[in-house]
């Protein structure tokens, strides 16, 4: 009788297993008239409410790979939402189009903020998000749109950037950042180069930031992104994967999130 009790909470716990599973679903959301097509993740064996990640995608647009990043984020017990910060899910497949999209957004920033803004409300209304507890991360173009909402004061308690780049239409003033922030870049990336690095560097201390630059040695542009070796290749760019940072900037990432949720 004990091993068929045993049999039996063992196939309840398999059946448990199998039915908790990360979830996502397309959502569509607005500013100021303009549809929003984005995607949020949450694993439905997390039980209550949990903190939140806005992920920004890179310029080419809202793509399968800025949702699989959400899908990570969310087997790590968080829900996020990979925005779309272009409107009506708009995606480019040449270079042309994808400066043209990240230039009319990154170049407008009351725009840019109203549509990052736009996904936190739609994220704190979800019933598995406790609304106090957001942070974000983003890639390339999506990793200066997060920096920039830091700069920017957007109540958030931590930003991630991937490649992203560091200019700021406005630099941040003291005591305005609330966000702790993590850039990460690569030494052999030209279009961030180690100037732009110093010169993030000194503005941020000049803020008071909490913040930390993480820059990986051989590393290209966009070497979070495993396309990045074909998309190089095909439009002659200076990009290219890296597996070992991908991995290790993941990591920091993943310790860094718990940091700044308080080990949630």
């Amino acid at each position: 009788m004990k091993k068929i009790a045993l049999l039996m909470s063992l196939c309840c716990m398999a059946v448990s297993t199998a039915q908790a599973a990360v979830q996502g679903k397309e959502v569509n959301y607005r500013e100021d008239g303009t549809i929003l097509k984005g995607y949020i993740a949450y694993d439905d064996a997390v039980k209550g409410r949990r903190p939140a990640v806005l992920v920004v995608h890179e310029w080419w647009g809202h793509n399968e790979y800025t949702r699989k990043r959400a899908d990570m984020l969310a087997a790590m017990g968080y829900t996020a939402l990979a925005v779309d910060m272009y409107g009506d899910g708009k995606q480019a497949n040449h270079p042309d189009d994808a400066g043209k999209f990240a230039t009319e957004v990154s170049k407008n920033m009351p725009l840019a903020k109203r549509r990052f803004e736009a996904g936190m409300k739609l994220l704190r209304k979800q019933k598995t998000v406790d609304p106090k507890e957001m942070a974000a991360i983003g890639y390339c173009f999506g990793g200066g749109v997060v920096l920039n909402m830091a700069r920017m004061g957007e109540d958030l308690k931590g930003v991630a950037s991937f490649h992203g780049s560091l200019d700021a239409l406005t630099p941040a003033q003291p005591g305005k950042i609330k966000a702790r922030i993590i850039s990460f870049t690569g030494e052999d990336d030209p279009m961030i180069g180690a100037d732009k690095v110093a010169a993030f560097r000194q503005e941020m201390d000049k803020a008071g930031a909490d913040y930390r630059v993480v820059t990986y040695p051989g590393a290209k542009h966009s070497f979070t992104n495993p396309a990045a070796d074909e998309l190089g290749k095909k439009f002659n760019l200076p990009l290219a994967y890296n597996a070992e940072a991908d991995k290790d900037s993941w990591q920091q990432t993943t310790v860094f999130l718990r940091e700044v949720f308080g080990g949630k």
